[in-house]
This record gives structure tokens, sequence and C-alpha cells, in this order.
């Protein structure tokens, strides 16, 4: 075989010249707009039923240079499998976007064949794994063999999804023999997806997300030389939502390294792709730096990428920040400093509102949660990202620890003054406790996080299970731990699956 025909031409309709991808094609832009996770307007319009309304954002990523269009039907109050179909029969008969193959995207097989069944020419299948184990994953991939369809692997087992170098390799690795060897898949129909995760969301375990895929991409490559690698970029800039200009120069500095270590193409935004040398030399290296986990000793890379975020209003539009917050009553500084994670001075304000109020309990009840409720707002309107509601938690929670001691003083002194006059103590005999947990296959945790941070500062007692829990486990530790509520957390469109069954254990 030849080394410039590494990859089957995804044939067009019938006459169209194919799409072929070769070492020097450099990468595949494939449209993610046409997905109703990725797309307000397009999931509206489906929801809507408005297929041929939908098609225009189809149309839009065909003329800003999608070279493969992503289909996505994957919302919990849709009828997957009949908007799959629906949306690509009309597809197929617009000449302007059907000349450019289609990925059928699902986290659910049935949708996937329903959409196979519908395609003209050779499309990708997005995406089969083994996280159901050998047998269900073998027969996937002989129905894919038999439309001729190509297939990307997600780096996902029976354990759950890869998220260091080491386990992206080795079940790629893995799926890689069985497709080979026991269903007879030609490797250059195989793209592997390591999972692309999000950096810069301030929580430490995550900051070597990027090296870990770019660095498994790579070993993929010098290990298997005739498959492909894809992902979802815009996965990796998910802690600035809300900040396109920041957003858009961390996937070019992401696919800069990415492309280089082997990556050949990538569900993208393919009219939000900026140039790399066109990049701002200073957001550049910060994107540098927490892509490519450098000077991040305790986040530092990640809060420099952060304070320049804040500043970036529009290209070249800068605010300037000044210490005049410092003159406002105690409650709006307590507000400004949850917004704006800082923790230099919320001891001193926090003593100070606990004196200025009846009890310690209503400065967490009244300017405190006044500001998380602000925080909240903020990033429910894309106004903040990630990292920054993670660091205003940490506020909150520095904040509560200052008046724990007092909270719990007064709370010894109504027990005493209840067993001095003989009365019952109708105080709660504790806080509810709230058992979390992302679900099995999901390391996602984000979320989660968040969420255990603020209803401990809000003094509900906290276990968390962690990530990848199975049912059994939380269903157990529920009932030793003797929980009032479980909550269950998970990002992919499988975690809905899993948090019903674990609803049908209860």
């Amino acid at each position: 075989m030849s080394s410039t025909t590494t990859i089957k031409p995804y044939l067009r309709l019938s006459g169209l010249e194919p799409l072929v991808v070769r070492p020097e094609t450099n990468f595949v832009n494939v449209g993610e707009r046409t997905n109703v996770t990725g797309s307000k307007k397009f999931a509206r319009l489906i929801r809507e039923n408005k297929y041929e309304e939908a098609l225009s954002v189809a149309r839009q990523q065909v003329e800003n240079g999608a070279q493969v269009l992503d289909v996505n039907m994957d919302d919990a109050l849709l009828d997957g499998v009949k908007a799959m179909t629906t949306f690509l029969n009309l597809l197929q008969s617009e000449p302007d976007i059907a000349r450019i193959p289609i990925m059928i995207d699902s986290s659910k097989f049935e949708i996937i064949e329903a959409g196979l069944k519908c395609v003209q020419g050779k499309c990708i299948v997005n995406s089969i794994s083994m996280k159901e184990g050998e047998e269900k994953f073998i027969e996937q991939a002989f129905i894919c063999k038999a439309f001729g369809a190509a297939i990307i692997v997600m780096a996902f087992d029976e354990v759950g999804q890869a998220d260091t170098k080491a386990r992206k390799v080795e079940i790629c690795h893995r799926a890689y023999k069985i497709l080979t060897e026991k269903v007879g898949f030609p490797p250059q129909d195989i793209i592997f997806d390591p999972n692309i995760f999000a950096v810069a969301t301030g929580i430490e375990e995550h900051n070597n997300y990027a090296v870990d895929f770019i660095e498994a991409t790579r070993e993929i490559k010098q290990l298997m030389p005739l498959t492909k690698v894809s992902g979802g970029v815009s996965n990796v800039s998910f802690s600035f939502r809300g900040n396109d200009h920041v957003r858009e120069a961390i996937h070019s500095v992401f696919l800069f390294h990415a492309i280089k270590a082997g990556m050949d193409m990538g569900i993208v935004n393919a009219g939000q792709l900026v140039v790399y040398d066109e990049i701002e030399p200073t957001l550049r290296q910060l994107c540098e730096d927490v892509l490519l986990n450098k000077n991040n000793d305790n986040n530092e890379a990640t809060e420099k990428l952060i304070s320049f975020a804040e500043t970036v209003k529009a290209k070249g539009k800068v605010e300037v920040k000044d210490e005049a917050w410092r003159n406002e009553p105690v409650e709006k500084r307590l507000a400004h400093s949850l917004i704006n994670g800082i923790t230099d001075y919320i001891e001193a304000d926090t003593e100070e509102a606990r004196q200025k109020y009846p009890k310690p309990l209503d400065v967490i009840e009244g300017p405190l949660m006044d500001g998380m409720n602000i925080v909240g707002d903020l990033f429910g309107a894309g106004k903040m990202f990630l990292p920054q509601v993670v660091k205003s938690a940490r506020v909150m929670k520095k904040s509560v620890a200052v008046l724990t001691p007092f909270i719990e003083a007064e709370k010894e002194e109504r027990k005493q003054a209840h067993l001095k006059a003989g009365t019952t103590n109708t105080e709660a005999a504790g806080a509810a406790k709230i058992l979390l947990a992302t679900v099995k296959g999901d390391v996602h945790d984000i979320g989660k996080n968040i969420v255990g941070v603020v209803l401990g500062c809000n003094g509900y007692d906290i276990v968390d299970l962690g990530v990848m829990v199975p049912a059994d486990k939380i269903l157990d530790a529920a009932q030793k731990e003797n929980a009032d509520i479980i909550g269950l957390s998970g990002l992919i469109t499988p975690s809905l699956d899993e948090m019903v069954h674990i609803a049908k254990e209860m």
C-alpha cells in the first residue's frame, strides 16, 4: 500500500471527487454545529421539527470549511432514531452539503445503525468502544464493516474512560488488535479518539490532560501507523465557556501541538479557527503554558490565563483593575472577593461581618450566599469561567472556616442550656448527609466537586465517592452512611443511562 493512501477514500456523491486523508493533508476539520449538544440553534430547530431550516446550519459549516460533517441527535427529549433518519435523508438530497462525508455521531448504537441506512457512500461512525465488553464491540464493528464505514474508536473500556497517556495507548492498542485480527477491519479505516478533557479547571489533577492526549497520539501513530487520531477539540477549552476569543486561541495552540504529534482530524467549529501565528504573543504563550502544563505549579499558569481572560472583552480592549472596592461596605467586599476569587482579605472581612451580624450563621445565609448567587448567575450567563467558579467556592470555604468555630460554639451553648433546663434539644441531631459520585464510565468531576464544596459550605455533611463509581458501590455506601440524598454526576451522554439504571436499582 502506498504511504500516501493511509485511509480509504470517503466517497462523496457519485461523480464527485473523494476526500482522501494523506500524510500531507495536514488536518481534517469535522464541523461540530450539526450537533444538538453543540449548537443551541440546531437543537432548537430539531426539537421544533424544523429539519429543513436545520439544514442551514449544515450548509454554513460546509461554507466555513468543514471537510466532514458531524451529526448528533443525542438528546433525552428527542427520538434519536427518528431525528437522525429524518435529518440525514433530507441532507442527502442537498448536493452542496452531501458533497462532504458524514460522521454519524451517537453514544447509542441503534441511532448509529439508523444513520448508516441513510447515508450514501462511505461515512464515519462516531463511535464504538469496549465499554460494554469485547463481545458487543466486535458485534458493532462487524455491522459498521458491512456498511463500509470507517469507525472512531473511543479510548473507553469496561473500567471507564482513559484519562492518562498509558491508559489511552493501552485501550487503543487492545482495540486495534481485536479489530484487525478478529473482525478483519482495514487498519486505515480505524480512527482513535483518545479523549480530550478540559484543562485550566483550577483542579490540579486536570492540568496534564492536554499533554496526555498529545503524547498518547504520538505513541498511537508509532504503534499503529495506518490508523488515524481524532478528538472533540472544543472540550479542551470548556473552562473558558463564554470567552470565544480565549477559546479560539486555546484550540489553535492545542491543534498546533496535537497535529505535530500526529492528530489527523478533529471536531471543531470550522468558522472559528484562528491562525496560530495571528494570536497575540502574550495570549499564545499563556495558552502554551497551560496546555503543555509548563510553569503550572500551584496552578500558576492557569491563574495567569484566567487573569488575562478577565481583561479581554474583545480584541484590543483591556480592563484596568483597582483597589477601590476595599472602600465599599463589608457585604459588597465579601461579594467582590467571591466573584473574583480573592482570598487576600476574606478572613478579615468575614470577621468584620461576624461582629456586625447577630449570629455567625447570618453571615453565611446573608452576604456570602448573596455573593455565591451572583457567581451562579454569571456562570449561567457565560460571563464567568469554570476555574473562576472553583476559586469562588474555595473563597467561600475559607470564609466559612472562619465562622465554623463560632457556629459550633453556639450549638454547644444551646445544647448545654437544654441540658440545664431539662428540655429536649429541638435542633437537628446533625446536618443532612449527601453522597456524591460521578457514575461508572465517566471521569468528569468538575461539577461534582463544585457542588460538594458549596453544599459543604452550607453545613451539609458531604461523602464524595470520586469518579467512575459503579451502581452497587453507590447504593452500598448510601446504606452504610445512612445518606439523606444521593447526588449523581456525569458529563457524557451514556452517564444519563447509568443514572437511570441507579435510580431503578434504588
